[in-house]
C-alpha cells in the first residue's frame, strides 16, 4: 500500500454546485487526491468508480479504507469564492487611502495578513489584490508559502500604476508618456507582479479627479501591449465614461466599477460603450458593497448625533449611485457584457469577510443566485486569469471547496453559512488565528 492513499478524501454533500451555473448536483461528491479533484459528480457513480478501480491508487485507498470522509448531510458543496477585487492593506475603518499609506509598511503587511486569513475562512479561496503599498503583499505572499501565516491564493499587481498626483499615486508607480509606462510595467513584473492594475481616471486620492481620465490612450496602450507581451493582464479602475473608453481603445481585460458618468459628474448610460464592452470581451467587476457600507455608516452617526448637511449630501450622493449602478449593472447585462464579482473591501468602511454582500447585490441588481454564485467563482477566476486552476469543481482543479449550510443556488444569502473550507485539498482550522 503506497501511502499517497492518505492524500485521499471523499466529501459528500445534499447538493453541489460546480461553479459552472448548471443545477445543483444531488447527493452530490468530490473525491481529492493531495490538493487535486480526481472525481466528482453524483455520490453513486463516485463511489461506483471508486470500487471499479477506474482511478487508480483512489480504489487501493478505499479498499484499504484509508479514504478520509467527510458527510456534511443536508448541506451544499461549492467552489471556494473568488474576490477579483481587494485591497489588502486596507483597514475599513473608514480612513482613506492617503491616511493608510502614512502607516509603516510593516503594519501594512500584518494587516495584509489579518485580511487574507478572515477572508480566507469566510469561504473566499482566491484573491485578486488591486494595489497596495511597495512590497506589503509580495511579503505577504512569501509568508504564506513559507507556513508563517494562512491565506488565499493571492493574484497581485503590487504597487498600481497612476499618472502624477492621480489615483493610488501614494502606493504606485507614476509614469508620465509611453516609455515610462512601459519601463514602469517591467519593473512591475520584476517585482513579482502577476497583472498590472491601471487607474485609468481619478478616484478616492485627494489630489485626483474621479470623472476625468488619467493617462492618455497612448499611455494605455503602451501598457496594455507591454503586459500582453508578457502574457499576463490588465485590470483598469475607471469612475467615467471617457476613463472606459479610454481603456478600449488601449485593450484592457478588466474594467472595475465601470461608472457610466460624464466629467460633470452625471450619470449618464451609455448603450455603445456597453455593447463595445462586450464585444471586446473585457470583464466588468462593478463593486456595490463599498457603497451600501457608506451609507450604513453615514446612519449610524445619525443614531448618535444630529447629521450635517455635508452628511446629508453624501448619504443622499451614495443612495442615488447606488441605484443608478443597479440599473446600469442590468442594462450592461442586457447588452452582453459578463460581471464578475469583487468587493473592493477593506476599502473606506468595507472590511473584509463580507465577500458574500458583494454577491448578494448581484442579485438584487437581476441575476439569479446561480448566476451570481457564477459570477463569483468561475467568471472571476476568467477574469483573474486563474481559470485553469480555480473557479470551478472539475477534474484537474484544484481542490478549493466551499461547505455551507442550506441552498445558496434558492438563497443567495446561505453562502454566509460556512461549515467548512478547504484549501489545496487540506481542511482549514477556521478556529487558528496565528
Amino acid at each position: 500500500m503506497s501511502n499517497r492513499s492518505s492524500e485521499y478524501k471523499l466529501i459528500k454533500a445534499k447538493r453541489l454546485i460546480d461553479g459552472k451555473g448548471e443545477y445543483p448536483i444531488l447527493d452530490g461528491a468530490i473525491v481529492t487526491q493531495g490538493s487535486e479533484i480526481i472525481l466528482v459528480g453524483g455520490e453513486d457513480l463516485v463511489t461506483t468508480r471508486l470500487k471499479a478501480g477506474s482511478v487508480p491508487g483512489a480504489t487501493e485507498a478505499w479498499e484499504a479504507g484509508v479514504v478520509q470522509e467527510f458527510d456534511y448531510g443536508d448541506k451544499t458543496i461549492l467552489p471556494g469564492l473568488v474576490d477579483c477585487h481587494v485591497h489588502l492593506n486596507g483597514i475599513g475603518d473608514g480612513r482613506i487611502g492617503n491616511e493608510l499609506t502614512l502607516l509603516p509598511d510593516e503594519v501594512l503587511t500584518l494587516q495584509a495578513a489579518r485580511n487574507a486569513r478572515t477572508h480566507l475562512y469566510s469561504g473566499v479561496t482566491t484573491v485578486r489584490d488591486c494595489g497596495a503599498k511597495n512590497q506589503t503583499t509580495f511579503m505577504l505572499r512569501k509568508a504564506i508559502d513559507m507556513g508563517i501565516t494562512v491565506g488565499p491564493r493571492l493574484v497581485l499587481a503590487g504597487r498600481p500604476m497612476a499618472i502624477i498626483g492621480g489615483h493610488l499615486s501614494y502606493f504606485g508607480i507614476q509614469a508620465t508618456g509611453a516609455d515610462e509606462c512601459r519601463a514602469s510595467v517591467r519593473q512591475l513584473l520584476k517585482e513579482g507582479a502577476d497583472y498590472i492594475k491601471i487607474t485609468a481616471t481619478g478616484g478616492s486620492t485627494v489630489t485626483s479627479f474621479p470623472t476625468h481620465p488619467s493617462f492618455n490612450v497612448e499611455e494605455l496602450k503602451a501598457i496594455c501591449n507591454e503586459i500582453h507581451k508578457f502574457g499576463r493582464h490588465a485590470v483598469a479602475h475607471c469612475a467615467s465614461t471617457q476613463g472606459m473608453i479610454n481603456v478600449l481603445d488601449a485593450g484592457i481585460d478588466t474594467i472595475v466599477h465601470a461608472t457610466h458618468q460624464d466629467p460633470d459628474g452625471t450619470y449618464r448610460y451609455r448603450q455603445d460603450v456597453a455593447e463595445r464592452i462586450a464585444k471586446q470581451g473585457v470583464f466588468v467587476n462593478p463593486t456595490f458593497h463599498v457603497g451600501i457600507e457608506e451609507i450604513k455608516s453615514i446612519e449610524r452617526k445619525a443614531e448618535s448625533d444630529p447629521l450635517t448637511d455635508l452628511n446629508r449630501q453624501a448619504l443622499d450622493r451614495f443612495k442615488m449611485s447606488y441605484e443608478l449602478k443597479l440599473d446600469h449593472f442590468a442594462r450592461m447585462r442586457d447588452a452582453g457584457v459578463r460581471m464578475v464579482c469583487g468587493s473592493d473591501s477593506a476599502w473606506a468602511n468595507y472590511t473584509m469577510g463580507g465577500f458574500q454582500y458583494e454577491i448578494q447585490d448581484h442579485v438584487v441588481g437581476g441575476m439569479s443566485p446561480m448566476e451570481a454564485i457564477v459570477s463569483a467563482t468561475s467568471d472571476s477566476a476568467k477574469s483573474c486569469h486563474v481559470d485553469d486552476k480555480v473557479g470551478s469543481l472539475e477534474l484537474g482543479k484544484q481542490a478549493d471547496i466551499l461547505v455551507v449550510d442550506g441552498d445558496p443556488s434558492d438563497d443567495i444569502r446561505a453562502l454566509s453559512n460556512v461549515a467548512d473550507v478547504f484549501l489545496d485539498g487540506a481542511l482549514l482550522d477556521r478556529g487558528n488565528y496565528i
